[in-house]
């Protein structure tokens, strides 16, 4: 069983920069893809980026490519999503999760673990 705890949410001004991070517990960290997702109020959750467990591979939504970059450190279990030039259309609550294996799921079915959430609020 794995356990995903995030922080670092908080509140900005447009314009700003948060990073999240993810810490990990209860398994093998880099046998795992890891994944950001996001939910704003009234909206189905989205996918954020995901990245290999080797750090090797990478991926990001278009909606958030060159302002958003997700990095991992396995030698502390945690995992990143440094968010810059931030808009108020980023104002959500983020989640980050895990998927056993080497692919790079984009899908919120594919991963087998979540975490709670940290609320992230851009104002204008």
């Amino acid at each position: 069983q794995v356990q995903l705890v995030e922080s670092g949410g908080g509140l900005v001004q447009a314009g700003g920069s948060l990073r999240l991070s993810c810490a990990a517990s209860g398994g093998t960290f880099s046998r795992y893809a890891m994944g950001w997702f996001r939910q704003a109020p009234g909206k189905e959750r989205e996918f954020v980026a995901v990245i290999s467990g080797s750090s090797g591979s990478k991926s990001h939504a278009d909606s958030v490519k060159g302002r958003f970059t997700i990095s991992r450190d396995n030698a502390k279990n945690t995992v990143y999503l440094q968010m810059n030039s931030l808009k108020p259309e980023d104002t959500a609550v983020y989640y980050c999760a895990a998927r056993f294996g080497f692919q790079l799921p984009r899908g919120l079915g594919e991963y087998d673990y979540w975490g709670q959430g940290t609320q992230v609020t851009v104002s204008s």
